[in-house]
């Protein structure tokens, strides 16, 4: 199985809801961080690897027809040409907000990853690897996040022909992203999900 879809768009942009999504117009299983922390002994080594040059896209998305969020949006440019029929998804919101909804969640998560518990510390510090090489190392400060944070945008649409994007928010709905992928819109709401006390819950493990 081929990924059809691939998101762009880093953690806190609502990822999750366009995972949700995705699964409903059929276009999945989709991958998510969250497939990574469910089956870590798997995808964690295969994730580092990508870090370091050597991915396997076919192994790392076996399964899947589509993928959001981190670890993939770090991974735009290899992919844009390992998969030259995807269509691609820059999930994107209001900078300042995103700079102060990451820095709660994902940032503060990695900055404690040595005092992680051990079966979460090999997930972190490949999580850290990622969110690195996306251009948010450690210790940025808000100012710059956001400003790295437009950077990462900017290239993605530098990256990939207009034709293959759709540069997008989920509180737009199901309206564009199914003119986009060429699907039906369900007669249902659009998928609302992950906050931020949704997201503790997930690395704690409530939810995984």
């Amino acid at each position: 199985m081929a990924l059809r879809v691939i998101g762009a768009g880093v953690g806190r942009t609502g990822t999750f809801s366009l995972k949700l999504a995705l699964n409903r117009l059929g276009c999945g299983p989709c991958h998510h961080m969250e497939a990574v922390m469910q089956n870590m002994a798997v995808q964690v080594p295969l994730w580092s690897a990508a870090t370091a040059g050597r991915a396997d896209w076919g192994a790392i998305y076996d399964g899947f027809g589509s993928a959001v969020d981190w670890p993939t949006a770090a991974f735009f440019r290899d992919l844009v040409g390992a998969y030259p029929s995807a269509k691609f998804i820059l999930t994107h919101r209001n900078p300042e907000t995103w700079a102060d909804s990451f820095g709660e969640t994902i940032y503060t998560a990695i900055a404690g990853r040595n005092q992680a518990p051990p079966d979460k510390r090999a997930w972190l510090e490949m999580a850290y690897g990622v969110i690195a090489k996306t251009g948010f190392p450690e210790g940025l400060s808000r100012d710059q996040l956001i400003a790295h944070f437009i950077a990462h945008n900017e290239a993605v649409k530098a990256a990939i022909p207009a034709e293959r994007l759709l540069v997008y928010q989920v509180k737009e709905g199901w309206g564009p992203l199914c003119e986009f992928l060429g699907a039906e819109v369900p007669d249902e709401l659009f998928p609302r999900t992950n906050d931020r006390a949704e997201f503790w819950d997930l690395i704690k493990g409530k939810q995984a």
